[in-house]
């Protein structure tokens, strides 16, 4: 599970799931004249109200969320966890609906019980299940509620001359060596930010003192050659496997940095952190490092 890859609409799901499970331990009922001391239930002293209220948001919330934290969806009866999920939170919001209107059940049908109506807890259970079912609906629909709840890190700014690199795979910071350079002999400075040689280093294509000539074939490759740089994408991303299989292999999820190693075309061979490696079809919108 990945929770990079969780939305805005997410965040509003689980911080109503947290207001449903607070209104649960309120009244349910409010009595018209009854003292301060009276000991009023709460939700969970209703069978309905627990099953169809609370337990239905919760766990539709709870299969919201995973759902989308999952690398590959999981799906029961020819649907994902998210769409049972959904259909959980607004079942939930119909029944807190109907206790609103009802909280007293059939006891009242003989206008006994005129004093009662809907406690806080009910009210709040109200409010957090429709805030609920509307942020687990409206979420593949408003890019408002797409955006990533956690932001991917910044990249670190380069290194100054003669600092240390840091970081290690998966690091956007560390330090690369260009596509196809050779790194810098002991007790030489490398190449700085961008490949620009340091003074004092031989110009690419020119001998070193005591060192014989080069070919001409060994000199500097041309600048227009592909080098490997980090990047996020911003929705999750399929990933490919190199020989034209339409199965992805993988599922590149916003606030993970990938490395590029390799472009062809207009797509984008990349390898993820546990090493797999793989076509990155659509390449729109992805964040360099």
């Amino acid at each position: 599970m990945n929770i990079r890859s969780l939305t805005r609409g997410d965040g509003v799901v689980i911080g109503a799931a947290v207001l449903l499970l607070i209104a649960s331990f309120l009244d349910i009922y409010s009595i018209e004249g009854a003292p301060d001391s009276a000991d009023i239930p709460t939700l969970w002293g209703s069978g309905p109200v627990v099953l169809g209220v609370v337990l239905a948001g919760v766990i539709g919330a709870a299969l919201v969320v995973v759902s989308h934290a999952m690398p590959q969806p999981r799906k029961v009866a020819g649907l994902d966890l998210g769409q049972f999920g959904i259909a959980f939170t607004v079942f939930a919001a119909w029944c807190a609906l109907g206790n609103i209107f009802d909280p007293a059940g059939a006891f009242d049908n003989d206008g006994g019980l005129d004093t009662v109506s809907a406690g806080l807890g009910l009210i709040l259970a109200l409010v957090a299940t429709l805030v609920m079912a509307a942020a687990a609906v409206a979420t593949p629909l408003l890019p408002a509620l797409k955006g990533t709840l956690v932001p991917a890190a910044r990249p670190a700014a380069p290194q100054p001359y003669g600092g240390q690199p840091q970081g290690g795979y998966g690091y956007p910071g560390a330090q690369q060596q260009p596509y196809g350079g050779q790194p810098g002999q002991p007790g030489q400075p490398g190449p700085s930010f961008g490949g620009q040689p340091q003074p004092g280093q031989p110009q690419p294509g020119q001998p070193q003192p005591g060192q014989p000539q080069a070919p001409q074939q060994a000199q500097a490759q041309p600048a227009g050659d592909f080098s490997p740089f980090w990047f996020a994408v911003p929705v999750p991303r399929p990933l490919f496997a190199e020989d034209g299989s339409p199965t992805p292999i993988a599922e590149l999820a916003p606030g993970t940095w990938y490395l590029a190693v390799e472009q062809r075309g207009a797509n984008l061979v990349a390898q993820t952190q546990d090493g797999r490696r793989g076509v990155l079809q659509d390449t729109s919108g992805i964040q360099r490092g």
